[in-house]
């Protein structure tokens, strides 16, 4: 049968786009379906947050030359400061010490998404924005997709595999009824940027309190972007109160490493929860990155996870392709899926346990966890397994895109 494309990929957000770069010189037509125009992506509140992307993700960026024209823009991360708030017990990881030149980076979400769209439209790739996904179908040796256009119009098309890259509230996954399994923690993101009197040196601030984690990541000399975990009751009670009182809240529980801080830009508020898809593919469609998966921002695994995704979809699709098979055969879907499922487990696995064990201030956990950061801090090999997998290095990266 005859197929209007290859793959079709729902979603033009980061993870969509970087699979259509990673299968740019492919030999596959990839249409690119997106809900929203570029310009409402272009000013999506959620453009505003800041990504710590992990050493290993910058260098699939990298390989799909999507990292050189937003290097400028990205703030290197040299240590990671571990602390727990009133105990004694800390540890920091540091480049130096892993012989690398940084242990990520961070950066605008904006800049990199709009930059990898912009990459993309200057591909073969077919982009539809403004086309929402409305049904589909799997048959024996195509997948159906029906679409509406902002203008009214219905569009059919067919390819041979679908992928749903379309974030946490997926129409794909919708769809295909994938139930969710859904921990929540009770706790909200409170996220903004604030400048600091002395200069942040290019360290990462994680900082553990009694009602949830702290996170000051570097974005520029003296800024720092603010991820500040807290039930949803003090959440709501702090985005209430001036901004004078936020901050003395706020240094009350950092501290003062960095001297006064001040609040360079809007407070926003994000609920928490632990969501996974309880399948990642379906007939000949496949769901990744936060379709699947949408993890507690305190180890800032969420987009790194996410790539990891699109790296091995796109290796597995071109190695298909290569051979003249079927791009939607059950057996790639499956074989796809086991070998997520390893990453996944281990991935959401670490950053549920950190969250849970490092909200909790009963005295015997506070203790132990207390003299496991203090204990680590004196083992560098301990050390050096944390920093792997910090930087996304704990397992085999696969090689993203085709040589030009």
């Amino acid at each position: 049968m005859a197929h209007d494309y290859d793959l079709i990929i729902v979603g033009a957000g980061l993870a969509g786009n970087c699979l259509a770069l990673a299968l740019r010189n492919s030999g596959l037509k990839i249409a690119l379906v997106e809900a929203n125009s570029r310009e409402q992506l272009r000013h999506s509140p959620a453009g505003d947050r800041a990504l710590a992307l992990a050493k290993g993700s910058v260098e699939l960026l990298d390989q799909l030359g999507a990292w050189r024209g937003v290097a400028a823009k990205a703030t290197a991360i040299a240590d990671i400061h571990i602390s727990d708030r009133g105990h004694f017990g800390k540890t920091r990881l540091s480049a130096a010490e892993q012989g690398v030149d940084a242990l990520g980076y961070v950066i605008v979400a904006r800049d990199i998404e709009q930059h990898a769209a912009d990459l993309v439209e200057k591909t073969d790739t077919d982009c539809l924005y403004q086309t929402r996904v409305a049904g589909l179908m799997a048959g024996y040796d195509a997948v159906n997709v029906s679409l509406k256009q902002a203008d009214g119009r219905s569009l059919n098309l067919s390819a041979q595999v679908l992928v749903g890259a379309d974030g946490g509230n997926s129409t794909v996954r919708k769809l295909l009824e994938i139930p969710q399994q859904v921990s929540e923690y009770g706790q909200t993101a409170l996220v903004t940027t604030v400048q600091s009197a002395l200069p942040n040196r290019h360290v990462a601030f994680e900082r553990f309190t009694e009602f949830g984690p702290l996170a000051l990541l570097p974005v520029a000399a003296k800024q720092s972007a603010v991820v500040w975990t807290r039930s949803h009751e003090q959440a709501e009670a702090l985005l209430a109160v001036n901004d004078r009182e936020f901050l003395a809240e706020l240094q009350n529980c950092f501290g003062y490493r960095l001297g006064e801080l001040k609040l360079v830009a809007p407070r926003r508020a994000f609920p928490l929860s632990l969501i996974r898809a309880e399948s990642m593919v379906a007939d000949r469609t496949v769901i990744i990155g936060n379709a699947v998966h949408q993890l507690h921002p305190v180890a800032g695994q969420g987009f790194n996870l996410g790539i990891r995704d699109v790296a091995l979809l796109a290796e597995l699709l071109m190695d298909q392709h290569d051979r003249g098979g079927d791009l939607g055969a059950a057996s790639l879907l499956r074989d796809y899926s086991r070998q997520r499922r390893q990453d996944h487990d281990r991935t959401i696995g670490f950053t549920d346990t950190v969250v849970r064990l490092f909200s909790n201030n009963r005295l015997p956990v506070a203790a132990l966890r207390n003299a496991g950061l203090a204990v680590l801090d004196h083992l560098p090999f301990a050390k050096s397994a944390l920093a792997k997998h910090a930087m996304g290095l704990a397992g085999k990266l696969p090689k993203l895109g085709k040589d030009e």
